[in-house]
């Protein structure tokens, strides 16, 4: 498990901080390229706020090249669930391809 320190939570402005480190082991880069590649699109990311009972936590989403990190934050910046994965590529069907059918 992290530690508090690798994610910070900043109400006041409402931004939420990742130590590159983080981001760089899950995703199989060097934490020098994280920033870059956040910038040029290569790492998409996303930032969901809970709402109800998930008040005070945020959802945090990083993705590159097949491999996706999510982070789960508490009101404090503390990480309370972390999952890294491969995605799998979906196949897309052939416009006019009926062999996948029902």
């Amino acid at each position: 498990m992290a530690s508090p320190a690798e994610v910070e939570l900043q109400l006041a402005e409402g931004a939420v901080s990742v130590d590159a480190t983080l981001i760089a082991k899950e995703l199989g880069l060097e934490p020098a390229r994280v920033l870059d590649a956040l910038r040029n699109g290569q790492i998409t990311a996303l930032c969901e706020q809970g709402m109800g009972e998930d008040a005070g936590r945020f959802r945090l989403t990083f993705r590159h090249r097949g491999r996706r990190l999510r982070i789960v934050v508490d009101s404090e910046g503390r990480i309370i669930e972390r999952s890294a994965t491969t995605l799998r590529r979906r196949l897309r069907p052939v416009p006019g391809d009926r062999s996948q059918s029902p």
